[in-house]
């Protein structure tokens, strides 16, 4: 598109484009949303440093976003990174009203928390990775597991393939080889069943009119989730850069 278009103008142009000549939806990554809020092209640093010999490319916190604290906590992620959350909180309560232990209530509040802070390709290995040093190591599986066990039913259970997946993918998307593979692995795990019930209480469906707060949960998050004193991001743990990229998604190098 055209670098000088408005953002009206690109944003009609990009529904024209997809409504003439596409049949897919494209969602960035939320790493790309927020560190393109305006949703303009990426600028070429040198050109503008060529124009403008003052100018600086960002290298520290991102002032269109919320400031985090020195010490992130989950919570905080949750307040200024997160979001919406609505899905996953629901997923939680629907998780404790079903009678499930404290550290599955904690698997299914995160079973999303690459989509909603990080990145939506892969999700559930990236969601694992990023709470891996925190958690439980069921919690971990579980949450790995979802990505994979959500396509598959289980009558057993009561799960059934996800309508709004025929409408979104297509009634003839069929997984990736690596999926089908992972299944095969995950069906006979002794923790299978985890990873199952997170499929079992993802919320599809939101209801607009129940609203679920985080503190909700606190108590469960405080028993479950080893929150490092240096805050996440800066803790020198395996997964502190993802936690870092989520603080600062803008920064240059």
């Amino acid at each position: 598109m055209n670098d000088t278009m408005t953002l009206m103008q690109r944003a009609d142009a990009l529904d024209q484009r997809m409504s003439d000549e596409l049949d897919y939806i494209v969602i960035k990554s939320r790493l790309y949303s927020l560190a393109d809020a305006d949703f303009g092209p990426t600028p070429n640093a040198a050109a503008i440093m060529a124009q403008n010999p003052n100018a600086r490319v960002l290298m520290g916190d991102d002032p269109r976003l919320p400031e985090m604290p020195d010490q992130p906590t989950l919570a905080d992620f949750f307040k200024y990174r997160f979001g919406p959350a609505a899905h996953l909180l629901q997923s939680a309560r629907h998780a404790v009203k079903g009678g499930l232990p404290e550290k599955m209530v904690l698997a299914c509040l995160l079973h999303d928390i690459a989509t909603i802070g990080f990145i939506r390709g892969d999700h559930g290995y990236w969601g694992a990775q990023l709470v891996e040093p925190y958690v439980d190591e069921e919690v971990t599986w579980a949450i790995r597991a979802h990505q994979v066990l959500r396509f598959y039913a289980d009558e057993s259970v009561g799960y059934e393939y996800p309508q709004s997946y025929v409408k979104t993918f297509g009634a003839d998307y069929r997984v990736d080889p690596y999926i089908e593979e992972d299944y095969k692995r995950m069906r006979d795990h002794k923790w299978y069943m985890s990873g199952r019930m997170i499929t079992v209480h993802d919320i599809y469906s939101f209801d607009p009119t129940v609203h679920v707060e985080l503190e909700e949960f606190t108590d469960i998050i405080g028993r479950n989730f080893r929150q490092p004193k240096e805050g996440l991001g800066f803790d020198n743990s395996p997964v502190a850069h993802m936690w870092r990229a989520m603080i600062r998604p803008a920064k240059y190098l």
